[in-house]
């Protein structure tokens, strides 16, 4: 394991790419329409993110060891609070412009350093609680306008309570992320990306007595294509924790700004404000500086290798 995680730039790329597929599956979500129920959206991605998973397990020939587990009571915990965080995620895709609710949930990889250091005990130096501090300014100036659960004298309007959901996912996913980390210890990428699927179609299933409309054949298809796309990001940022430190490929996640806004524009017509761009650069710059002083302390660490005795 130990040697898995000295390799930062592989950590880097799976995570990158889990991003862009993250995208396409928020953007089939928000497509679907408002009048679909969090849980019924949850359990299709869920659901259907079992199909590549199971696909890819039946190719390496690992179903039946992908099911065997030393932690049963940790996956169950990863999936409670992983569907937590997607419910609320998805609560505020639905009531916000896309670029916005990518923007707001920036704030989830910043406070998953934050969790890195006080659960893990990740070594977080100086200069990234400076970045961190930094880019959570970005996320409150982003989220700042809608963050007034008074708007024309009615308490609670859907797009404060949209900010206030991604705020809340975005905890939620960074405490998810954190069980992951525990998680890679010990279990293997398809095990715990195989009973996140299953215990979460299942937390999701327990809110069918609260009521799912029906559904048209559009909406169906796009969230069956989300929970796709669902299952192939997950593995990819799974797989992205055994390369690199949590708090090293959390920052990562901003690459998602510049899709959200193409796609956001092109296909819903929203504009991103002036408030949300200039909240937005400031998180990328804190996850620039961030880049560039692990990028330092790697080199640090080589050559300080190069120039050990060995002893004896």
């Amino acid at each position: 394991m130990d040697a898995d995680i000295q390799s930062p730039m592989k950590g880097i790329l799976f995570k990158v790419l889990s991003v862009v597929i993250f995208v396409c599956m928020s953007t089939c979500i928000k497509a679907a329409g408002d009048d679909i129920a969090t849980g019924q959206i949850t359990f299709y991605r869920s659901a259907f993110a079992m199909v590549p998973i199971l696909a890819f397990l039946a190719l390496r020939g690992q179903v039946r060891d992908a099911f065997r587990t030393k932690n049963l009571i940790g996956h169950l915990a990863r999936g409670f609070v992983g569907i937590l965080s997607m419910s609320c995620g998805f609560y505020g895709l639905v009531h916000l412009p896309l670029p916005e609710a990518i923007a707001i949930g920036y704030a989830m990889p910043l406070l998953a350093v934050i969790f890195a250091a006080v659960f893990l005990r990740e070594t977080v130096r100086l200069y990234r609680w400076s970045a961190v501090v930094i880019g959570l300014t970005g996320v409150l100036i982003i989220t700042w306008p809608r963050l007034t659960l008074f708007k024309n004298g009615e308490f609670g309007s859907s797009e404060a309570l949209g900010a206030a959901a991604v705020l809340a996912s975005a905890a939620l996913g960074a405490m998810a992320m954190v069980l992951v980390r525990k998680l890679v210890k010990f279990e293997r990428t398809h095990t715990i990306v195989l009973y996140f699927s299953l215990s979460a179609s299942v937390f999701s299933l327990a809110t069918l007595p609260f009521g799912w409309p029906a559904m048209s054949w559009t909406s169906f298809l796009l969230l069956m294509v989300a929970g796709f796309c669902g299952g192939v990001a997950q593995i990819l940022l799974t797989e992205s924790y055994r390369h690199a430190d949590m708090s090293t490929i959390a920052p990562f996640e901003y690459t998602s700004i510049v899709l959200g806004i193409a796609v956001g524009y092109l296909l819903f017509g929203d504009m991103p404000t002036g408030t949300m761009l200039a909240g937005t650069a400031i998180v990328v710059s804190a996850g620039i500086f961030i880049i560039f002083r692990e990028h330092q302390l790697g080199l640090e660490r080589r050559g300080a290798r190069k120039h050990v005795t060995p002893q004896g």
